[in-house]
């Protein structure tokens, strides 16, 4: 008998059948979900979706990066992107004003380490800088998921978080900030209370970690 690595079991594409699970619970729990072929529609659905003039907060996230989506708003006048004016300010004089600002835009774009064909989204974090946009803060939120991260349920999509997504976040930290990344913080949305603020993009590819 062969064990399942990690890998193989949470970098593949889900199949169609267990989209459709997962959008149709997604959907029964107040998200707005649109199922999109590749990262190409992705990237224009958030432009049509992100009113111009609108505060836009990018979250951290591979998916983000690898399609192009994060310097599509950060180096666009279209909008007022939030984080290349974080990273002007001064980490100490600002603290505060960079916490409001993460906390609270008119929309936030990340993505998820995974779904669940339940209709819950997972999102784990070491600094937790873009939970509270997330949960509630922002007025909109945008999460582009990949369809490798769709689960069965709970229990899987911390496993796939645990042995698949921190290896790998933990590697690009480590790259990127010189230190390891950790699931300090962990985020479980259960439901959208609010109808048309949540909005899922399902690729039917395999994007991120």
């Amino acid at each position: 008998m062969t064990t399942q690595t990690p890998a193989a079991l949470f970098a593949d594409p889900a199949p169609a059948q267990r989209l459709a699970r997962a959008a149709a619970a997604l959907t029964a729990n107040g998200f707005t979900v649109e199922t999109l072929d590749d990262v190409a529609a992705a990237r224009a659905r958030v432009k049509d979706l992100i009113p111009e003039g609108a505060s836009v907060f990018t979250a951290a996230s591979e998916t983000l990066r690898l399609s192009g989506i994060d310097e599509d708003i950060n180096k666009s006048e279209r909008y007022q992107a939030i984080k290349p004016r974080v990273l002007t300010m001064d980490r100490v004089t600002g603290v505060d004003d960079i916490r409001r600002l993460l906390a609270s835009p008119d929309v936030v774009v990340g993505s998820v380490a995974a779904v669940t064909e339940t209709g819950s989204l997972v999102v784990a974090s070491a600094s937790g800088s873009q939970l509270p946009a997330y949960a509630g803060g922002a007025a909109n939120a945008i999460w582009i998921v990949g369809a490798q991260k769709v689960v069965p349920d709970l229990s899987t999509a911390l496993r796939r978080l645990e042995d698949h997504v921190l290896p790998l976040e933990n590697d690009r930290a480590q790259g990127v900030y010189g230190r390891p990344s950790a699931i300090n913080r962990l985020l479980v949305l259960n439901a959208e209370p609010h109808p048309g603020r949540g909005t899922v993009l399902l690729l039917r590819e395999a994007i991120g970690f």
